[in-house]
């Protein structure tokens, strides 16, 4: 029996992988749309996107895809957005006032307020139907009020009660910080959602298959659901798989002490690689556990050419097919040479691990030396390092730059030109103050640049988010440098990742309430099977925190 059709167009630059990894996943076979005269054939469409509001709705003018589409709706076709693809819905956005939408939805865009938080806004957030006092209703496209979905934006359609709705649409909320905005609207065949449903585990598996079943609108009686909601942003745990070669050439887990990944103490070991599993495996491992996100780290990427490694786009692929949350992947995303000799730019790198499943890159030593660059120039940018990019292409949401500081202390801010802290952890000698070295080459090779330098240029660059390690801290179970990641949120507006020094549930707990980091990462702790990422979110929800519970059934 032939599979039912989703049609899909696919014009912008992202990760395109996912969505037709979650479209199969729900039994449904995939129809690419190529060009404009396709449109009109296409039982349904799906319009996905990422990056900048101008961007497409030149690449859709361009391409001239804009009255096709125009068409295809006001014929009453099922259309469904997703992130830019419901932006481009309305009249306009602030992200570019020259560049009209489609303005079939009114009102526009407006940049989320940064003063008191981070943006973009990057996490699991809430699509709510119901408003405040309703225990009952209309379910929009299978949201639920307690499921959390996956947003990555910087501009949003601000929600004011009733303005929508005025206009025959059916409207589900998020709030980020202060601020109520359109996580999702329905009206007549049309859907659109501001999150990746691809990207939402098993609630936007649930999303993707109502919307293509033509489930629009169902009735809501589960009261509990509704009341027991909890609004805004999740606390947000990553499991992170630091990936090498071992010494039988095979692709394995593993972790490092203080970045050394080797075995010690035994004849028996030998010096060897740990090997803590097979990569495909631990992710799903994870992705079952609650996982919010999942990194790959390849740190034998310093080999000559990226391209040839074959085996990591693999282990992406096979990972996206059944891991419906963010994947990022990092090492080797530079300007390169391919063994004949051809140079190859970062993007070309980075639009390969898109194409195999990758929602964003991490970028390491590469964007030390381009920090360099830019203080050595007077922080002119040039529009040519992989961080400005990968950045324009695919937004700076898809830019992660994974920072390896370690500390050097001073016994007073006078004894450096660089940005210190007073810490409570003295020095080996007493000392009161430090400063954070950067490094490149897995923390080989320490710099004249400290973690405040880099921050804060790699942020005037493009970057959407700071993985920030700590070498001190690296394998030694002793919790996060919180010290390092107060500092570093003081610095830089975008999303910060705290990583390094997890050994136990209570360690997230700790760096939650102590500092403002958006996120937290553990790798260690997770791979030996002492804890689960389900034991750490139980403990944050003990503590008060909010989390987002994992969903079994579609």
């Amino acid at each position: 029996m032939a599979k039912p059709k989703a049609y899909l167009l696919d014009f912008v630059a992202g990760n395109i992988r996912s969505l037709v990894n979650g479209v199969e996943k729900i039994g449904y076979e995939v129809v690419w749309i190529k060009n404009p005269e396709d449109v009109q054939h296409a039982g349904n469409l799906i319009l996905p996107g990422v990056g900048h509001f101008g961007h497409c709705m030149s690449q859709l003018g361009q391409a001239g895809y804009l009255e096709p589409i125009r068409k295809h709706i006001q014929d009453g076709k099922p259309f469904m957005g997703i992130c830019v693809g419901l932006q481009v819905l309305f009249e306009g956005s602030d992200e570019n006032t020259s560049v009209p939408g489609l303005g079939i939805v009114p009102g526009s865009l407006k940049r989320f307020d940064e003063t008191k938080k981070s943006v973009p806004h990057i996490g699991w957030n809430s699509a709510n139907p119901f408003k405040q006092g309703e225990n009952s209703g209309k379910s929009i496209y299978g949201l639920r009020p307690r499921s959390k979905y996956y947003y990555v934006h910087s501009f949003a359609k601000p929600y004011r009660e009733g303005e929508l709705e005025s206009a025959g649409w059916h409207v589900a909320t998020a709030r980020y910080g202060d601020e109520d905005f359109v996580g999702a609207l329905a009206k007549d065949r049309i859907f659109a959602t501001q999150f990746h449903p691809e990207k939402s585990g098993v609630a936007g598996l649930r999303v993707l298959k109502a919307f293509l079943e033509g489930r629009s609108l169902q009735d809501w009686t589960d009261s509990a659901q509704v009341t027991q909601r909890q609004e805004g942003l999740t606390r947000r745990i990553i499991a992170c798989l630091d990936v090498r070669t071992n010494d039988e050439g095979d692709l394995v887990v593993t972790k490092g002490d203080q970045y050394d990944v080797r075995e010690k103490g035994s004849v028996e070991a030998g010096g060897k690689v740990r090997n803590l599993g097979k990569p495909v495996e631990v992710a799903r491992r994870y992705y079952g556990q609650g996982a919010d996100e999942i990194t790959f780290l390849n740190i034998t990427s310093f080999r000559k050419c990226p391209l040839a490694d074959v085996p990591m786009l693999e282990i992406l692929r096979r990972t996206s097919e059944t891991v419906f949350v963010p994947l990022t992947i990092g090492g080797g995303i530079r300007d390169t040479v391919d063994a004949d000799g051809t140079m190859v730019p970062a993007l070309d790198v980075a639009r390969m691990y898109f194409n195999s499943g990758a929602d964003k890159v991490s970028i390491g030593s590469d964007a030390v030396l381009s920090a360099e660059e830019y203080y050595a120039a007077n922080k002119q940018l040039t529009a040519k390092t992989a961080i400005e990019t990968i950045s324009k292409a695919y937004g700076n949401q898809a830019v992660v730059v994974s920072v390896d500081p370690r500390r050097v202390y001073v016994a007073s801010p006078n004894d450096t030109l660089h940005h210190t802290i007073e810490t409570k952890k003295a020095g080996p000698k007493g000392e009161t103050h430090c400063w954070y070295q950067c490094t490149i080459k897995g923390g080989r090779e320490g710099r004249d640049l400290d973690v405040h330098q880099l921050v804060r240029a790699v942020e005037a660059m493009g970057a959407g988010e700071i993985l920030l390690n700590c070498i001190d801290r690296d394998g030694t179970k002793a919790g996060f440098d919180l010290e390092l990641i107060d500092a570093v949120k003081r610095t830089v507006k975008i999303p910060v990742i705290a990583s390094s020094g997890a050994g136990n549930p209570g360690h997230f707990a700790e760096v939650f309430g102590s500092t403002s980091t958006d996120a937290a990462l553990g790798a260690g702790m997770f791979h030996r099977g002492e804890y689960t990422v389900q034991d750490v979110k139980q403990c944050l929800q003990d503590e008060g925190f909010t989390v987002r519970e994992s969903e079994l059934d579609i």
